[in-house]
């Protein structure tokens, strides 16, 4: 399985309904079940981002289409980042021999 790290900043309508922050988390757990995806942990942080999340997935497309599905509501507007664990970077290592 695939790791990923969502980076997520609200947008004006996620910002304006912000109380319902939790309740949308939780509905993006579900969801993403729904894509064969796993929602690992969802932080709520200071900085230049508002939310990271951070998913596994059994591939690229499964992933895109919960990103699709969750940015298709309009509370958050993501950057996604493919997570490589230190056993995936040692493989990816050895092939460069």
């Amino acid at each position: 399985m695939a790791m990923y790290i969502v980076l997520n900043n609200f947008t004006d309508q996620g910002i304006r309904n912000l109380k319902d922050t939790i309740k949308r988390a939780d509905a993006i757990r579900e969801m993403a079940k729904k894509f064969g995806v796993t929602a690992k942990e969802i932080y709520w942080t200071m900085g230049s981002y508002d939310i990271v999340d951070i998913f596994e997935a059994p591939d690229d497309a499964s992933m895109a289409a919960l990103l699709a599905s969750v940015g298709a509501a309009g509370n958050v507007r993501t950057q996604t980042l493919r997570a490589f664990s230190q056993a995936d970077m040692s493989g990816i290592l050895a092939k460069l021999d």
